[in-house]
């Protein structure tokens, strides 16, 4: 059986990643790396503790088969687009980079539809730019997961952003062109991430759009 890693595990897609593992009979460990507790207790789950900014105080637990990576926040939440950026790809290529050095094998990100580190957009350029980086690194497998909007219960309502899923799905449904661009339920990113993980492939690099992560469920 295997050892998992997750990152973001108190986010929308992290926290179905964490769940679904604890559930799964393939791994025996599901290893979590938060700010705060989740809350949880489980026989399978390893709770660490950890400040991001610390690298060096924790980098050697980062030990396992596969690591899931969802961290991420917002402009509005982090306070600046500086501090978003530390959060979105800071963090997570510095932990990923010690995960490869510490001889995880298997890496899964979640990053979004449209990622492109040329982008003028600066939401789809970070998310770009950490595809990018992650790609350089001495992984075995490399999964990048882009989905459209997430659909899921957040912890607080955004009330516009629950008007915009609704007319997206509506939008999508009618035009077949834009059907990658149809919300999608973070619990499906999360079974795909899951499912991806194993299976028989050979392919180190792969990228899914939003449309192919929902043909995995």
């Amino acid at each position: 059986m295997k050892t998992a890693i997750v990152i973001g595990a108190t986010g929308l897609v992290g926290s179905f990643v964490t769940l679904k593992l604890l559930d799964d009979n393939r791994y025996e460990k599901v290893k979590v790396f938060v700010r705060n507790s989740l809350g949880l207790n489980h026989s399978k789950l390893e709770e660490n503790i950890i400040n991001f900014d610390e690298l060096e105080n924790w980098k050697n637990r980062i030990t396992g088969d596969e690591l899931y990576s969802a961290l991420g926040t917002t402009t509005k939440k982090a306070g600046s687009k500086e501090i978003q950026y530390k959060i979105d790809i800071t963090y997570q290529f510095d932990f990923a980079k010690a995960a490869s050095e510490n001889g995880v094998k298997n890496y899964y990100l979640v990053s979004s539809l449209g990622a492109d580190y040329k982008s003028s957009n600066f939401y789809l350029r970070m998310k770009g730019n950490l595809d990018e980086k992650v790609k350089q690194l001495n992984f075995e497998k490399i999964r990048i997961f882009r989905p459209s909007v997430l659909v899921g219960l957040r912890n607080k309502k955004r009330l516009m952003e629950t008007l915009g899923i609704k007319i997206a799905g509506v939008i999508t449904s009618i035009i077949p062109a834009v059907k990658k661009y149809k919300p999608i339920n973070a619990s499906i990113v999360a079974e795909a991430m899951i499912k991806s993980a194993n299976e028989n492939s050979l392919d180190k690099i792969v990228t899914y759009d939003s449309d192919q992560i929902a043909q995995f469920v």
